[in-house]
């Protein structure tokens, strides 16, 4: 969602500002904005709606330098997308705040700043925060003094970076719920809600903690944590380089994202699985004791990781012959789960800042499960640090708002975990090593049903005047349908609804006709047959179909029925992964086609930080 960066130093920190809002569009934003102190000490600030290109223009137009400032691009909460709230927000004498997250009793803390006299040019909660640090500020005299006392009267979620033209040698931090970091450098420093924002200037960097307060100067860094105590913060070296997140070759980010998958996948694998063997110990040293002695799993996720999730069910239950449920964490924080005897807690998030998703797992810390594993991408994430075990997916940055490769590598690592909990529900080593045999070979797989993208490209040409598509699976291909309606809907626009195959005759069959093509995933499977079944009633009806299948499916082209034939030998255990692949390239085609904005589709964000 919104990204913050700002940096100290004895440079014009002005290009490093906007280098790091331009890695940072991926998140989904609506406005830019840009604040930095020049020589004269005076507060020079620029404003847009749009995207960084208007901000990179308009500093063209009015050029700005400085070796302190903060910039934001902001995704909006409270107030439509305007230049006048847009971040920064400024309050008097020339005090300057960047902001991310929503805070909930800003009307309660706006109503008393209008008591005092100060008046408001936004809608923002944030500029309620601006006013409030000056109206401290005028009594404790001291800026970092003015932040804590500020901070503790916040109800909400908010990531804070403050300058002032009568304090500028620092920058001050807050983080409460909301990501921030501190890139170290060579007596210079920066800050952002995102290592990847700060690449290009370091790979050294302080991850703040929940209620941590920081001072920022070109050669030092203070923290103080929610109590009060001054506190030192391990310094993380990121394995990530400045280049990790280039589109290289590619026309769009989510385009080199589905075609990175075949990498990303062997690389989850990668010395986690050696000689038809799991390695237990790759997620975390407690792990196989925690496994041995689980009894049920419930996994937690949001969106795209939800129906990572969803495909896990299914093969928990019938591989590993234990419960599972699988719950949205919006959902599960406001209700009373029963926690059974020795659950396991699984949260799966690409980020591992999802709000509710890291909600979920501090509610389920004070309800009594046996452990905590996390399935993430960024190692440095709040959820990762939070959480007891942990499996890494190895993705590489994902910019693309509509996730692929983080699916396919959440798929990868929920088949190590049901290896995992098989060895311990009596799986022997023979049947150990076909499972690992099958994901092993997954990066081939997919490489092969890559080769689609042709077949697939001239197929999209089908939706160009469709504003309305069903995709049917069965069993856990269901969950792969509703992920392919998912993608169609985030990207093209295109109303998508996905149903369970068996579902079609209570409800969704009223809807077919010859305008509303009909995607099935068809593998051979114990459910091809009711699936084929199925297929017929769409037929019966005038509708369209359109079939990824297996080739011994025995499903053949006819008059509307379009039949994509898949690579052969995919089992069971691979094909949620394999037949995944044709419904991204598909989703990706037919935005192509519709000139919508793929990487960054209209309201929408990468990483959803608040509630």
């Amino acid at each position: 969602m919104c990204g913050i960066v700002g940096a100290i130093a004895e440079r014009n920190i002005v290009p490093i500002l906007m280098e790091g809002l331009r890695r940072l569009e991926y998140r989904g934003y609506d406005s830019a904005g840009i604040a930095v102190l020049n020589g004269t000490q005076q507060l020079k600030r620029l404003r847009t709606v749009g995207k960084v290109k208007a901000l990179e223009e308009a500093l063209e137009q009015n050029p700005a330098h400085g070796n302190v400032g903060i910039a934001h691009t902001r995704w909006a909460t409270h107030g439509v997308p305007s230049e006048r709230n847009a971040h920064p927000h400024i309050s008097l004498d020339g005090l300057a705040i960047v902001h991310n997250g929503i805070i909930e009793n800003h009307e309660e803390l706006r109503a008393d700043l209008q008591r005092h006299g100060y008046t408001f040019a936004s809608e923002t909660d944030t500029e309620v925060i601006a006013h409030r640090i000056h109206h401290h500020l005028e009594r404790v005299k001291d800026l970092f003094k003015a932040v804590r006392a500020t901070v503790a009267e916040l109800e909400g979620a908010y990531a804070l970076a403050v300058v002032s033209e009568h304090d500028p040698d620092r920058i001050i931090l807050a983080r409460e719920g909301c990501p921030v970091v501190i890139g170290l450098g060579v007596e210079e420093n920066f800050v952002a809600s995102d290592v990847a924002a700060l690449l290009p200037v370091t790979r050294r960097f302080v991850f703040l903690e929940e209620g941590d307060v920081a001072e920022i100067r070109r050669k030092s860094v203070r923290i103080i944590d929610k109590e009060g105590n001054s506190v030192d913060r391990p310094v993380r070296e990121s394995e990530l380089s400045a280049d990790a997140a280039e589109k290289g070759q590619y026309r769009h980010y989510m385009l080199k994202e589905i075609h990175e998958q075949p990498r990303a996948v062997a690389n989850t694998l990668q010395e986690r699985v050696a000689n038809g063997r799991l390695l237990e110990a790759a997620f975390g040293p407690a792990a196989t004791e925690v496994f041995k002695r689980t009894e049920h799993v419930h996994i937690v996720a949001c969106g795209t990781s939800f129906h990572a999730a969803s495909v896990a069910r299914y093969l928990i239950e019938q591989i590993c012959k234990l419960p599972c449920s699988v719950e949205i964490a919006s959902e599960y924080r406001y209700r009373s789960p029963v926690v059974m005897r020795n659950s396991l807690f699984v949260t799966i998030s690409q980020s591992g800042e999802t709000a509710d998703t890291l909600a979920a797992l501090r509610l389920a810390k004070e309800a009594g499960y046996l452990s905590s594993l996390a399935i993430c991408n960024v190692p440095e994430s709040s959820l990762v640090r939070e959480s007891e075990l942990v499996m890494l997916t190895r993705a590489g940055p994902e910019i693309g708002v509509a996730s692929t490769k983080a699916f396919t590598t959440q798929l990868a690592a929920l088949g190590m975990l049901i290896v995992a909990l098989a060895k311990h529900r009596g799986a022997d080593a023979e049947r150990e090593r076909g499972l690992v045999t099958r994901l092993i070979e997954l990066p081939s797989l997919i490489e092969k049903t890559l080769a689609l993208d042709p077949v697939i490209e001239e197929l999209a040409k089908r939706f160009a005047d469709k504003h309305h598509a069903l995709f049917l699976g069965r069993g856990l291909l269901y969950p792969v349908a509703m992920e392919g309606a998912l993608k169609l809907k985030e990207i093209s626009y295109i109303h998508a609804e996905a149903y369970a195959a068996g579902e079609l005759k209570h409800g969704p069959l009223a809807l077919v006709d010859a305008d509303m093509p009909v995607i099935a995933v068809a593998p051979n499977n114990d459910l091809l047959e009711k699936l084929k079944s199925n297929l017929m009633e769409v037929r019966a009806r005038g509708g369209e179909l359109i079939v990824f299948a297996d080739p011994e499916s025995g499903i053949t082209p006819s008059d509307g029925v379009t039949v994509i034939t898949m690579p052969k030998h995919v089992t069971y255990f691979q094909a949620p992964a394999v037949y995944t692949i044709p419904l991204q390239l598909l989703a990706y085609h037919v935005a192509i086609l519709k000139g919508t904005d793929v990487d960054q589709p209209r309201n929408l964000a990468k990483s959803v930080t608040v509630e």
